[in-house]
């Protein structure tokens, strides 16, 4: 069976105040994006990458590559309206049996271990969604300005990769968009799956602000110290 990684690529930075999209502000060197490609690359799993990008943003990331030397083999593929779009463009591609990880751009300090587990898991399972428990307290707000405590041991914090095998995501992905579909995880279990859920990491945080994009250079200069 062969596996593929979709890296979902469709914020703008509107979240950072920022004209360049996220996934292209520099990190440790480089473009967030590029250090996201690069641990599936050299992944065991070996995942055939496409990268759905905002079709106006496809010349910058070809400049970008050209800019940072950057030949890491992917095909790029026009992003849709929504995330839920942008999955189903991704997917037009993959023919045959396969198992599919799909990935925040933004998310750029996933491990390769957690790759390799995220596809052994869907192989098995016919999918894996990684997550980490929440370690504030989380309380419920009911819209008339009152709040519940939540049990923190019965929620997960989902992240990406969420991996699936791909007849299930086919199937899951004939239904037509709902505004409740914030995740693949969403659109699957929307289809009538039981969603298995692996431990993700918490230092693979998705950067949507400033503060995110220091922390992931903290992070990376860890790593690059060990």
């Amino acid at each position: 069976m062969k596996n593929y990684a979709i890296i979902v690529a469709g914020g703008k930075g509107s979240r950072m105040n920022s004209a360049i999209p996220k996934q292209f502000m520099v990190l440790e060197g480089k473009p967030v994006m590029m250090h996201t490609i690069e641990t599936f690359y050299k992944s065991a799993a070996q995942p055939e990458i496409i990268v759905v990008l905002n079709i106006h943003l496809h010349h910058t990331w070809d400049e970008l590559c050209t800019k940072y030397g950057f030949e890491i083999p992917h095909t790029l593929v026009k992003g849709g309206a929504e995330r839920f779009h942008s999955v189903k463009n991704g997917l037009k591609l993959i023919k045959g049996k396969a198992c599919v990880a799909i990935h925040d751009a933004v998310r750029p300090l996933v491990s390769k271990s957690l790759i390799e587990q995220s596809f052994e898991a869907a192989a098995e399972k016919g999918n894996a969604v990684t997550g980490v428990t929440p370690t504030d307290s989380v309380r419920q707000l009911d819209g008339k300005g009152k709040t519940r405590s939540l049990q923190r041991a019965e929620l997960m914090l989902i992240q990406t990769p969420q991996t699936f095998n791909i007849e299930l995501l086919r199937k899951a992905y004939q239904e037509p968009f709902r505004n409740e579909f914030t995740d693949d995880a969403s659109v699957v279990e929307f289809a009538g799956y039981d969603i298995h859920i692996i431990p993700g990491e918490r230092e693979n945080i998705k950067i949507t602000q400033g503060a995110d994009l220091e922390l992931a250079a903290l992070y990376l200069k860890k790593k690059a110290s060990e």
